[in-house]
């Protein structure tokens, strides 16, 4: 099973992904005679108690993307109250150890601010659920395996 393994920072479990306009979105920009926008880097926290992946809106207006509809966002801070917040479909690739990527096609991304933390987004169990987590915390390491 292809994986990568990295350092904790003092963030936490931050791993590195591109993030990609989806492939419908590709496909129609194609088909228009129009350029695809470049894929953008994102530093991600591995957060397995976020149930989706949420990305800073810096990163998705990068991509030129509209919204593709509203979702309410429940957090420990919003209470019983959800937040109403956009949501975006991308593609994302997580580069592995061998050189490969873990693809996630059209996946559904929440927009959330969150730069102000430090971190470009939060990588959640949509994805996490596609493989493996490993949190090793006293060789203060963590491996992801797709």
């Amino acid at each position: 099973m292809p994986s990568v393994t990295i350092d904790l920072v003092h963030e936490g479990p931050i791993v590195q992904v591109a993030l990609f306009v989806s492939s419908p979105r590709a496909a129609a920009l194609k088909a228009a005679g129009q350029p695809q926008p470049k894929g953008v880097m994102v530093r991600l926290l591995v957060d397995t108690g976020a149930s989706g992946t949420c990305i800073d809106p810096t990163y998705i207006q990068q991509l030129a993307i509209p919204p593709s509809g509203l979702i309410d966002l429940h957090t420990p801070s919003t209470g019983g109250t959800p937040l109403q917040c956009k949501q975006y479909d991308v593609n994302i690739a997580i580069v592995l150890d061998n050189g490969q990527y873990h693809f996630v096609n059209t996946l559904p991304v929440v927009e959330s601010h969150l730069s102000s933390q430090g971190i470009g987004g939060l990588l959640g169990r949509d994805v996490l659920a596609q493989g493996l987590l490993f949190y090793n915390g006293v060789a203060r390491t963590y491996t992801l395996s797709f």
